[in-house]
């Protein structure tokens, strides 16, 4: 395991040293953590692009000590300031969207302009000042989906695969990376929970039976770069990960209360969201056909990849409610973690 944690960590330092890299969104959960791992394989400059100068001015002061990371004001819907930071830009993950289902679904114009026509800028820039590779964020969500932010999240896939063939397009190459939930990060189940147990709140959960695909912080961000060093453009990686069931969620969070000596604390079920589903999927039955595996992640690609790491994956399905499911043991210990934060 040490030996090959040493390999990916050279082939990584090779590939991002001295390289100018973009972030969009480089603020947020996902995007300020990409950045966090950056530094470490020395590249020339990282820029961050946001439209939320509080949370650039928070992180800056986190980031004092490293002065080749830029910070710009700017919105994706934007493309002339797209286009603008864009330039002399070696690599750009893709990490601003709109990401929480309710939102979106009270709010699909906006989940469009943002999640639609901020990639297509995304793109266009990207092709114009011949960007090596673009690695965009998406979703589970965008497996078969039920909502207006899987619906978005689906396109911009679609979007930056065929941003390969588009006839202007020499030198770029576009490929995704599909999130589970991510642990701890903005808007995510467990802080929710967890600051309704500290605060002897009720804990809504919407259905019992709902599982839900989880990966740490640390997890999707390995993902995120490591797909940045294997994409050779039109791939989808994901990670292979566990579930968790909300019912297990729930007991572990009645024993945390128990340990903490706090009361036990009431649950109640308030229902399934508008376009929320009890399982989640990370792969569609089309795309289990054309998918191919390490021992730690599945790639969809219409052909084979040329890296003999990946082989034929002969998956059936790839459900939230069909996957080993995290254990009481490991779900506490997610809750303490996150309580010491």
């Amino acid at each position: 395991m040490e030996k090959n944690s040493t390999f990916i960590h050279s082939k990584l330092y090779d590939h991002y040293k001295d390289k100018v890299i973009l972030i969009t969104g480089g603020t947020g959960s996902i995007g300020s953590q990409i950045v966090c791992e950056l530094v470490k394989y020395s590249p020339n400059k990282i820029i961050i692009l946001s439209k939320d100068d509080t949370k650039q001015y928070l992180m800056k002061q986190r980031f004092k000590n490293f002065t080749n990371i830029y910070y710009l004001l700017g919105d994706i819907r934007d493309y002339q300031r797209v286009e603008y930071v864009s330039q002399g830009v070696d690599y750009i993950f893709h990490c601003a969207a709109l990401k929480q289902v309710p939102t979106c679904e009270e709010n699909p114009d906006e989940a469009i302009k943002t999640n639609l026509l901020g990639s297509l800028n995304i793109i266009e820039a990207a092709i114009k000042n011949k960007v090596k590779k673009v690695i965009n964020i998406s979703t589970d969500k965008a497996v078969n989906p039920t909502n207006t932010m899987g619906v978005t999240k689906l396109l911009a896939e679609k979007l930056f695969t065929q941003a390969n063939f588009k006839l202007n397009n020499q030198h770029t190459k576009f490929s995704s990376v599909r999130f589970g939930n991510v642990l701890g990060s903005r808007g995510s189940i467990i802080p929710l929970l967890m600051d309704q147990l500290l605060n002897q709140k009720p804990l809504t959960i919407t259905d019992l039976i709902m599982t839900r695909f989880f990966m740490s912080i640390k997890e999707a961000v390995q993902l995120t770069i490591q797909a940045g060093v294997y994409a050779e453009g039109g791939e989808i990686y994901i990670l292979k990960m566990k579930a968790l069931k909300l019912s297990d969620l729930v007991d572990s969070l009645i024993v945390l209360a128990k340990q903490k000596k706090l009361k036990e604390p009431e649950v109640q079920i308030i229902g399934k969201r508008p376009g929320e589903k009890l399982f989640e999927e990370l792969a569609s039955e089309y795309e289990l056909n054309n998918m191919y595996e390490n021992d730690e992640m599945y790639v969809i690609s219409s052909r084979p990849p040329s890296n003999d790491i990946f082989k034929k994956s002969y998956l059936s399905d790839y459900r939230s409610d069909k996957v080993n499911l995290i254990n009481q043991v490991e779900i506490l210990h997610i809750l303490k973690e996150h309580d010491r934060q």
